[in-house]
């Protein structure tokens, strides 16, 4: 089953895919943000292009937890998503995903430039699927 990982941000929308068996996530594009209309179409258009199942969408709580401004503005748009598609919208805490995102990009020796900054969306959206991915892998085993 194909899952769609996505890192909401102001600016953009970090887009990741898994693979059809539901074992590995893999950046796969940045959607610019315009308007929620647009953005909502353009991620629609992915879901029914790769026959997604499943989108995990990054929540970015405050470090201690709480639902911060950031937070509802993610819920607010989901929301939105969710009321055009019936494919199933789960959350997903995803503090420090970005910093990992960077610090990955980092160790592989990458310059930060623009470009990469924006790579940084879409490595985020790699990473909470691939939490996702994990987590119900793991409990599938148990």
């Amino acid at each position: 089953m194909r899952s769609l990982g996505l890192d909401i941000g102001d600016k953009r929308i970090g887009v990741a895919l898994s693979d059809p068996g539901g074992i590995l996530a893999s950046p796969f594009t940045i959607i610019n943000r315009t308007d929620d209309t647009t953005d909502v179409e353009a991620i629609i258009n992915v879901v029914n292009q790769q026959q997604v199942k499943q989108i995990i969408v990054g929540l970015p709580r405050s470090m201690d937890g709480s639902m911060g401004r950031q937070a509802e503005k993610v819920k607010s748009f989901a929301q939105k998503l969710s009321s055009h598609t019936e494919v199933p919208l789960e959350f997903r805490d995803e503090r420090l995903t970005t910093v990992s995102a960077k610090r990955l990009m980092q160790s592989v020796g990458k310059k930060r430039a623009r470009k990469q900054a924006r790579d940084d969306d879409a490595i985020a959206a790699a990473l909470i699927l691939q939490a996702y991915l994990d987590e119900t892998h793991h409990a599938n085993q148990i």
